[in-house]
């Protein structure tokens, strides 16, 4: 019966993990847009990306490291049919009536090396993401969420787990993707505007966040410390 009870997977996680999808596949058709807040440049994906960060927080805060696991490689294995099925509906010829084959290609013609970065850079940003947050969880020792401490605790962890995820991914993205295509010495500013903005979009919704997770904690009955667990990405059934 304990064995039952562990591996159920409640309605809730299938929510989170859908939404994790889908905002991952959101950002790849929203990062094909530019734009600029004065002298910053950044891609649209930045409005819909931060989100993953904050599920990953939730999941991570809530389930655990090992249901975090699970949760990244579904959201790379959805994200990574996507771009093959937009790929695969870029290479075949048009209709002869249709001429949207520009903004189509624009859209689903992601060149390799940038799809290869983003791959990469989630996995590895996502991964940092969630070891951290369930560290720093085990070394708060909250013990429920009565504990006056706990919106301080859980906020401290949100944030530093979101500024180590996405310093990891632009450190990896940025060199990758656009190594020789923009100057070196503007790569710098370039990831910590990144880092710095999507910061401070998890810091904006904190609230919301500590929300959703003292209701989800409530609602599951759930609240997982990532005692004597294998960390190794790769051990993905293990949940």
């Amino acid at each position: 019966m304990e064995q039952e009870n562990r591996n159920k997977v409640s309605v809730l996680f299938m929510l989170f993990g859908t939404l994790f999808c889908v905002c991952l596949i959101t950002a790849n058709v929203l990062e094909t847009k530019q734009l600029s807040f004065g002298p910053v440049n950044l891609t649209a994906g930045i409005i819909v990306f931060p989100v993953s960060y904050i599920i990953n927080d939730v999941v991570c805060e809530v389930w655990g490291y090992q249901r975090t696991r699970m949760l990244i490689w579904m959201g790379f294995a959805m994200n990574f049919l996507f771009v093959i099925f937009g790929a695969i509906a870029d290479w075949i010829p048009g209709a002869p009536y249709w001429h949207g084959d520009e903004g189509f290609h624009v859209i689903f013609g992601l060149a390799p090396r940038i799809t290869l970065a983003s791959f990469i850079a989630f996995i590895a940003g996502s991964f940092i993401n969630a070891y951290v947050m369930s560290k720093m969880k085990l070394a708060a020792k909250v013990k429920d969420e009565q504990d006056r401490n706990y919106a301080r605790k859980f906020s401290a962890r949100a944030v530093w787990s979101t500024v180590f995820g996405e310093l990891t991914d632009s450190i990896i993205f940025f060199p990758l993707a656009l190594g020789g295509v923009i100057p070196w010495e503007e790569m710098p500013s370039l990831m910590i505007s990144q880092v710095t903005l999507k910061t401070l979009y998890e810091i904006m919704v904190l609230p919301v966040t500590l929300h959703v997770v003292k209701y989800t904690k409530s609602h599951d009955h759930e609240d997982v410390y990532d005692t004597d667990i294998n960390y190794n990405i790769f051990n993905i059934l293990k949940i």
